[in-house]
């Protein structure tokens, strides 16, 4: 059975990403695109448009081609947008890094992409300057001035923005990644259709008005920041206000003085606004609406949020491969639930023994279908094919089902991946790098609750001999980007395995979450 939402079909337009977004700004010229929290640093639409116009134009007289590659690692700034659109609109794709993995794990993503230009901001540049060597990459690009970089200022140009043709379906504009089911991160390829369809999706389904302020926390390097904070935001002429980092005083100061209207959220800080004492201390009486991502919200959480703010609260669900495909606006409709199908995107529940497809209110795999879903992963069509029928479903890896009212609800993740405030994390990799450990006979990773991080890495280790957990976990801290760190190990005699070696992590959570 294939379930459709109660939205009608929306064409995707034939275009552009960079033209698609861009559609609206001479009509809200004069209106703040994005600016920083500080306010140091913003641009109108008017000058949004013609920075990225002019640094297209610069990329072009660089040799930047069609389907050359630059890569951005950078956190949330007003500049962000240009220089990904400036890369887009001259007929490139961008690789969205992750300032918070290790060089060794970009230099591989920069590496697979082939990126030629690595745009960062100043708090990048030691481990930009690391990653000249052994990379595609020729020229370090600063959002700013540093030492040893090229200022992006020196890339506009006095000329015309490029004319230059893209074929949407097919060439790839940006390059994120993911671990998908298992594994280690790949590189997923979204096409100007993928992104143009899910910004129109997202906007239709949770629409902001010209005059809403939008703070923009989630990271623009991920999917959720990306679509639905970054570039939704922008064609429906809201204004950004970004946040490099997260503070919590910072971003409770940042509602009240910047009079924000939306807020898009983590659950981590749906916590924060539903139990910190510090949001009594601050003005958050201009919130009209948050939008919850990146991991399942509590309904709890989501009903004292909604009642200690005022305003609504809702969750959208989806994954870096699908987007966004399923948006809940108002969590007191349907608690737990994360919403229907946006339009054009169909969802279907199969057996995860058989794959016969299932009914209402039955469990089974999320498979979804849609001009959102991604066109495959860099360099590896053997993953694709494991994760894209033929027909065009995507397998979610997440188990779930649809109840009579069309609503889906996310029961558990039958891909191992840890949602750690936000991040994926890979047990296999952090299992990798446990066994490099001496004292390590054998281990196993899984994630386990936590109120705050949503779920975080447990270790189970197998020793040869004596060893402390906070050895073992600095171990690991010394070796992982910060957000992947183990939090908890335990000692166990054996790692419970099927007889082909598979861990059994369904044994090791059920053991894990009664001990902690």
């Amino acid at each position: 059975m294939i379930f459709t939402g109660p939205h009608p079909p929306v064409h995707v337009p034939e275009t552009s990403f960079t033209s698609f977004i861009l559609q609206r700004a001479e009509q809200h010229a004069d209106t703040v695109a994005t600016v920083d929290v500080t306010g140091a640093n913003a641009y109108t639409y008017g000058e949004l448009a013609d920075a990225i116009g002019r640094a297209a134009d610069g990329l072009r007289a660089r040799g930047f081609r069609t389907g050359d590659v630059l890569a951005m690692l950078a956190p949330n700034l007003p500049d962000y947008p240009i220089a990904f659109h400036a890369a887009a609109l001259a007929g490139g794709s961008v690789v969205l890094l992750n300032p918070l993995d290790t060089v060794d794990d970009l230099a591989a993503h920069l590496n697979e992409a082939g990126a030629r230009l690595l745009v960062i901001s100043p708090t990048e540049l030691d481990k930009a300057q690391q990653l000249l060597l052994g990379t595609p990459v020729e020229e370090i690009i600063v959002l700013g001035k540093a030492d040893g970089a090229t200022p992006f200022a020196a890339l506009l140009t006095d000329g015309p923005p490029p004319e230059v043709t893209v074929d949407p379906a097919a060439d790839t504009v940006a390059l994120l990644h993911s671990s998908g089911s298992t594994g280690h991160p790949k590189g997923v390829m979204l096409t100007h259709r993928n992104m143009i369809a899910n910004v129109l999706q997202t906007s239709l389904v949770a629409p902001l008005d010209a005059d809403e302020k939008v703070l923009a926390v989630p990271p623009f390097h991920h999917a959720f920041g990306l679509i639905m904070v970054m570039n939704a935001s922008l064609l429906q002429g809201a204004t950004l206000v970004t946040m490099p980092r997260f503070d919590p005083e910072t971003y409770l100061r940042a509602i009240e003085e910047h009079r924000i209207t939306r807020l898009y959220v983590v659950p981590t800080i749906a916590v924060l606004l539903a139990k910190s004492p510090l949001v009594d201390r601050y003005d958050l009486s201009s919130v009209r609406e948050i939008v919850s991502g990146g991991a399942a919200l509590d309904p709890e959480t989501a009903r004292l949020c909604r009642e200690r703010l005022g305003c609504r609260i809702g969750q959208g669900y989806g994954l870096t491969e699908a987007l966004v495909s399923f948006m809940q606006l108002d969590h007191s409709e349907a608690p737990g639930s994360v919403g229907r199908n946006s339009p054009n995107i169909e969802c279907k529940i199969v057996d995860i023994g058989t794959g016969e497809e299932l009914g209402r209110d039955q469990n089974g795999e999320i498979l979804i279908r849609g001009p959102h879903v991604m066109k495959g992963y860099l360099n590896a069509e053997e993953a694709t094919r494991q994760v894209l029928e033929p027909d065009g479903f995507l397998h979610t890896g997440d188990l779930g089902y649809v109840d009579r009212n069309g609503e889906l609800f996310i029961v558990d993740r039958i891909k191992e991946l840890i949602k750690y405030k936000g991040q994926q994390v890979s047990p296999v990799e952090l299992e990798a790098v446990l066994m490099t450990h001496p004292k390590i006979a054998d281990a196993a990773v899984i994630g386990v609750p936590d109120e705050e991080a949503s779920e975080i890495p447990k270790g189970f280790v197998v020793t040869r001999e004596p060893a402390t957990p906070e050895e073992i976990m600095a171990f690991v801290a010394d070796r992982v980007a910060p957000y992947k760190k183990i939090r908890q190990v335990e000692f166990i005699e054996q790692i419970p395995r099927t007889p082909v070696g598979k861990i059994q992590r369904r044994a090791l959570k059920e053991w894990g979450c009664t001990t902690r």
